[in-house]
Parts: structure tokens; sequence; C-alpha cells
């Protein structure tokens, strides 16, 4: 343990030592210094914190390497629970979605007979929809127009008519792209006329960094954990006046379901919000790539717009609101294509032609993502061939998921000093931890927060590598981690056992 701080100190030594610098020799020659330097950067950059892949991940890959190279280890491999990446952890992708983007990425596949007659129509479709029939060849910024027909075709359908206007969808790098270039437009003035933002603690991490990159005010809003991570509108308003102290809250972002906490919102609580919204005159966002992951019995996923559009014009006809999925999460867990898009709801024209500009300068999402999507949103319907295989893989996925959720709060709460909430959906759990105080000190010895203490002893010890609660935010005194359900079962149940057995020990040593 003590080893792995001493090469984490004498890197950022060098590091300190590189960028301090003054003169340099090129080629023999003396120069002034380097044009770009740690003082000299953007130091908006240097804000930013992204704990998802931070220094324990880090740490976790050196770790790797090491057992590669015959280093001795308490374990034998490093499991990363630490980030909800499906295929990672051995989730074997839908049979339909890869013969399709096969088929478009070697169409001359599309003479083999091995693959289906309604992969190879979906397959032409988006081929004829791409400039010169090439998933290589650029898309439209806004994303290939077919495509975002299906998808507003797919948010009609989920939420029983409402229309969806295909000129109000763009595809997007992931979800992740889409929010990020909506904050952009959101954000602007100077001092307290600066945007605020509230975000939910626990956050998702790519919140809190987007806004330290643009310098915007982060407003933390509490969900309540002991009521199973539930939203409260009391908690919104103190948020919010608190702000309006030193910033301009203009935006309010929601994960429904939750990421990290694994909550689904309630119909009443999405109503609540939307109210609030209006009445605060705030811009909603409302990130919903886990619509499809809702275990709990008595839970169900109610999308936003679907929400806002049957609670009547006074709202559906004001509410300022963009809302996102993505082809990463769900049943699919196609994290590295690159696949999600946005609908904007109710956006003033002339921004709408900003937004056109701002997508346009970088180019256009990636086109196999957009296949992908198209995929999502326009499955195998009952009266084609591929059917009944695509139903049955994406039920045994889901269901898989339920079954892990549920075995993860179980194990969980069999722990003295750990207590874990239902995991009513996403592919999470956070759960509280109880640490020693002499733990505490010990990590403030060492200049860890605890909670970071307690996962680097569990990765150095059991090559289980977590994410500390501190990373994602969470109430002064209280400590927890973020740990993915998508390991295998079998493998899920080791990891569980390891946490339990590590956790006994940790609060033995340090009691």
């Amino acid at each position: 343990m003590k080893s792995m701080y001493k090469i984490t100190l004498q890197l950022q030594r060098c590091a300190r030592d590189i960028t301090n610098m003054s003169q340099q020799a090129v080629n023999g020659i003396s120069h002034r210094g380097r044009v770009l330097t740690l003082d000299s950067m953007n130091p908006n950059v240097k804000r930013v914190e992204y704990a998802v892949r931070g220094p324990i991940v880090q740490r976790a890959v050196q770790i790797e390497k090491e057992l590669k190279e015959g280093v001795k280890k308490p374990f034998t491999e490093v499991i990363k629970a630490n980030i909800g990446d499906a295929h990672a952890m051995g989730q074997k992708p839908i049979t339909f979605f890869r013969q399709v983007l096969a088929l478009c990425s070697y169409p001359a596949l599309l003479e083999d007979s091995k693959f289906p007659e309604d992969a190879k129509k979906r397959a032409q479709r988006i081929l004829e929809a791409c400039g010169g029939h090439s998933i290589g060849a650029y898309s439209t910024s806004q994303g290939i127009e077919c495509i975002r027909q299906d998808v507003a075709r797919y948010i009609e359908k989920r939420d029983g008519g409402i229309p969806s206007n295909p000129d109000n969808i763009y595809l997007s790098t992931g979800a992740s792209d889409a929010i990020v270039t909506i904050l952009k437009l959101l954000v602007c003035g100077e001092g307290r006329d600066r945007t605020g933002v509230m975000i939910s603690i626990p956050q998702y991490p790519l919140y809190s960094a987007a806004l330290a990159d643009l310098g915007a005010v982060q407003i933390n809003y509490y969900l309540d954990e002991d009521n199973c991570w539930s939203l409260n509108i009391t908690e919104l308003r103190r948020a919010l006046n608190a702000a309006r102290e030193h910033c301009n809250p203009r935006v309010l972002c929601i994960i429904n379901p939750g990421n990290p906490t694994g909550q689904v919102q309630s119909r009443q609580c999405i109503e609540d919000v939307i109210r609030f919204a209006k009445e605060e005159h705030l811009f909603l966002m409302a990130d919903e790539v886990y619509q499809d992951n809702v275990y709990a019995e008595g839970c169900q996923f109610h999308s936003f717009k679907k929400v806002l559009f049957e609670m009547g014009p006074e709202y559906s006809n004001t509410v300022e609101m963009a809302s996102f999925h993505s082809t990463s999460k769900c049943y699919m867990g196609e994290c590295g294509f690159r696949g999600g898009y946005m609908e904007v709801i109710n956006l003033d024209p002339e921004v709408k032609a900003q937004l056109i500009k701002l997508v346009s300068v970088r180019l256009c999402p990636p086109v196999p993502g957009q296949a992908l999507l198209d995929l999502v949103v326009n499955p195998p319907q009952p009266d084609e061939p591929s059917y009944a295989t695509f139903m049955k893989e994406r039920t045994a996925v889901l269901s898989t998921l339920a079954e892990k959720a549920r075995l993860t709060e179980q194990i969980f709460n069999t722990v003295p000093g750990i207590t874990c909430n239902p995991v009513q959906g996403a592919m999470y759990t956070f759960p509280g931890i109880t640490l020693p105080q002499k733990a505490i000190d010990k990590a403030k010895e060492l200049g860890l927060v605890p909670d970071m203490f307690y996962c680097m002893r569990l990765l150095e010890e059991d090559g289980i590598c977590l994410v500390p609660g501190s990373g994602f935010g969470q109430r002064e005194g209280t400590y927890h981690f973020r740990m993915t359900i998508l390991p295998p079962t079998d493998k899920l149940k080791v990891v569980l056992q390891k946490i339990r057995e590590f956790h006994l020990r940790f609060t033995q040593e340090f009691s």
C-alpha cells in the first residue's frame, strides 16, 4: 500500500518538474519555455474530475500490468466493478444488432444466406440513407434523417401516441455528447449572473465535470437516502433559494432511473418536478438512458415528456426540456459504438438554429452508432424471422439484471456496517458504509478521503475495483461506494462475498 502511495507522489513530483521547466533546449537552441504548461493552460480543465475513471481505476490498470508481469498478489485478476460497461463484464451482444451492423460494415455479406432477411432489409435501408451507400461516409450533422424518423416513432409509441417531431431529434455520440452540447447553450453570464445548474447528489460525474469545464456554477440538491434516494421538492427549493445568493439558476438536471443510486421516480414525483421547473423558470434536462432498466415491484418508468404533455398545455407549451437516451445501457450495453439521441421540447427557433450550428462543428455522430441506434428504436417485429431470438435475448438480459439487483441488496444488508437501498433500476448499487474513526484518521494522515482509502485498500487486498462515494458527492459525514451489478451472477457472488469479508476485516483492524 505504501509503495503505491510513493509511486503516486513520485509521478506528481515528476509532472511538476516537467511543467515548471522555464528553459528547454530544442535542437541545441535554448528558448523561453513551453507555450502550454500547467500554469498557462485552461484553468477550468484543471478543475475537471471524473471519478469513474479516476485514480483508483488508474491503479487498477497498473495492477493488471503487474499481474501480467508475474508480480505476486493475493488475487489472480482485477474485477472492475467501477463502470457500467456491460460487454466488458461478459454480457453477449444482441444477435440481430450485430448481424445488421456486420452487413452494414461489409455489404458483400448481403449475398450470404446465413443472414436472416429482416436483418438484410434493415441493413439495406440504412445503407441507402448513407452517402455512397457506406457507413464510412459523413452523415448530416443532426443525424441520418430516416433514423431520426425512426427515433420519433419510437418515442411516440413509448409515450402512448404523444407526437414527436424528427426535427426535434438530434443524434449524438452517446448521451454524454448531447448533454454537454445542451449545457454549452445554457451557460452564460458573469459573477452573480453566471448560470447555475442544479444536479442531484449523489450525481453522475459527467455533470460536475462538464460544469467545471464550462465554468458554470454547480448547485447541489441532495437525494433522500433514508427513502430509497427519492427526490424531495422541499430540498430542490432549499438548494435553489440558497444558490440565488451567488448565481443565476437556470437548469435542473434529473437522472431517472438514477445513477449511481438506482432509484426510479414515481409519476407523482415527476409531476412535482415539472411544476417546480415551470414555477421557477428552469430548463429541464431529463437523463433517461436507463429507461428499460426497471426491476423493483411497483416501479415503472415514466418519461418526463409523456408526463409533461399529459399535464396539459399549461406545461407542455411552456416548459423547455431536453431528454436523452443512449445505446450504451438498458439491455443493449453497446457502449463502444457511442450511439445516442436527444429530443428538445419548446426550444426557441433561433436557439435551434444555434444548436444546429454547434453540432455542425463536430461534423456528425459516428455513423455505426447511428445505425445501431436505429435498430434499438426499430427492433424486429412479431412477424419477422429474428423476433423470437431478439425477444429471448432481451428478456434474458433484463431478467438477469433484476435477479442480480435483488441479490446485491440482500447480501450487502447482511453485513454489519453496510446499508443498501433497493436497486430499483439502472445498473448500480450505492451502499452506505460505516467507517471506524481510526480508519477516518488514517485516511486523513495519508491525504485521502476516507471512502477512497477504503476502496483503495479493497483494490490492493482483493483486486476489486469500486468507485468511492466521494467521487459522486454525498452528505458530509457519510461514506459510500458505487458498484455495478453487471458481472456474471457467479462472479458477482464472489465479488459480494469478498467485499463482505474485506469490510469485516477492515472494520476489525481499525476498531
